[in-house]
């Protein structure tokens, strides 16, 4: 019988469960539980803040999208442009419209940034190192709302690249 009770301890203990989503959400309840976060009052501060960007973002990309388009036409400008005979006309516009695409992208990749840190603030994750789940700094969110690190984990994370 001895020898039954100890083969049931070693597999007891050699099973380590995955991480599920329910196990996540445990995660999140004990953080916001076990550690102080910021107060409503703060998280609508936040909020405020990635709306405010996320407006200007928006009307960024809106600006962009009209510098690429022909209003008359709907089509791209420089598509069938009739005005530039010259090939190196044609590859000045050519680079031009490469970087305000490149800008729209880059605009575009930062609001899902914003949309991201909204869902955190929704469920209760925001605010926290994703790598060490301490509370990042209040001056560090109000600078950088979409942060997801502490100084610390950043700076640890930018001397590892």
């Amino acid at each position: 019988m001895a020898k039954k009770a100890s083969s049931k301890k070693k597999t007891q203990t050699k099973k380590t469960p995955a991480k599920s989503s329910a196990t996540k959400k445990k995660t999140t309840t004990q953080r916001s539980s076990s550690k102080k976060g910021y107060s409503k009052k703060d998280l609508e501060h936040f909020r405020n803040i990635i709306l405010e960007q996320k407006k200007e973002i928006m009307e960024e990309i809106a600006t962009l999208r009209e510098s690429m388009m022909d209003s008359s036409t709907g089509e791209y400008t420089g598509e069938n442009s009739s005005y530039s005979i010259h090939m190196a006309d044609q590859g000045g516009e050519q680079m031009e419209r490469e970087i305000t695409f490149m800008f729209a992208s880059r605009e575009g990749k930062y609001l899902r940034y914003l949309e991201d840190a909204l869902q955190r603030i929704e469920n209760g994750e925001y605010g926290y190192c994703r790598d060490c789940g301490t509370l990042i700094e209040k001056e560090r969110l109000e600078a950088v709302p979409v942060a997801q690190q502490c100084v610390a984990c950043k700076t640890k994370k930018s001397k590892q690249a």
